[in-house]
C-alpha cells in the first residue's frame, strides 16, 4: 500500500466491503491513528439528500440512490485527503470503478474489508436499516456478496479478513501496512 496515497488532492486510504464489514468504525479508528479526517460517502449521500439511505430506496428507489452514491464516490476521490469509506454497493457502478482504478494506478491503497457470513450476522443483525437485506436477509447478503466479492477483489490493493477482528484490530493492521509498505518480492 502506497504511504501517502495516490496525490496531493486524494484520500490517504480507500476502504471498501460488504454490508457489516465494519468500513465506518474502522475508518474512523484509522483515520484517528493516521490523524487525518474520516469521509463516508454514505453519510454524504445522507446529507445531500436530506434523509436516511432507507429512505431514500423507499422514497426515490435504488437507481436515484446509485446515481447519488456515484457523485459521493468521485467527489470524494478527487477532494478528500484522509480516509475514506465507501457503501458496500459503491464498486458496482462503472464509473466509480474507473475512478477507484485510476486512484489505484497512481498509488492510492484501497483495501478490501472481507468478512464471512458467519461473522457478519452478528454485526449486522440483518435490520431493517439495510434495505438491499429485507426480505431473507442471510440469503441476499450472500448473494450480494457473491456478485460484489470479484470487483472488491479486482479494485482494492490489499485485502483484510476481518473475522474473529475488533475494528481496533483491522485499523491497526491497516495502518501498519500504510506506515510500512510490504517490500516487493526478491525476483530471483
Amino acid at each position: 500500500m502506497s504511504p501517502t496515497g495516490a496525490g496531493a488532492q486524494s484520500p490517504r486510504v480507500v476502504l471498501v466491503g460488504p454490508p457489516g464489514s465494519g468500513k465506518s468504525t474502522t475508518a474512523r479508528l484509522l483515520a484517528g491513528l493516521l490523524g487525518v479526517d474520516l469521509r463516508d460517502t454514505d453519510t454524504d449521500i445522507e446529507v445531500t439528500a436530506g434523509k436516511a439511505i432507507a429512505e431514500i430506496f423507499v422514497d426515490d428507489g435504488e437507481p436515484h440512490f446509485r446515481a447519488l452514491e456515484r457523485e459521493a464516490v468521485t467527489t470524494a476521490l478527487a477532494v478528500h485527503e484522509g480516509v475514506l469509506a465507501l457503501g458496500g454497493g459503491a464498486v458496482l457502478d462503472t464509473l466509480s470503478q474507473a475512478a477507484l482504478e485510476a486512484y489505484t494506478h497512481d498509488g492510492g491503497a484501497v483495501v478490501f474489508l472481507d468478512v464471512s457470513l458467519t461473522h457478519v450476522a452478528p454485526r449486522v443483525g440483518f435490520n431493517q436499516a439495510r434495505p438491499l437485506l429485507l426480505g431473507n436477509p442471510r440469503a441476499k447478503w450472500a448473494s450480494l456478496m457473491e456478485a460484489r466479492r470479484p470487483v472488491y477483489e479486482r479494485i482494492a490493493t490489499h485485502r483484510v479478513d476481518t473475522d474473529a477482528k475488533t475494528a481496533a484490530q483491522v485499523a491497526r493492521e491497516i495502518h501498519e501496512a500504510l506506515v510500512r509498505p510490504t517490500p516487493p518480492e526478491d525476483p530471483s
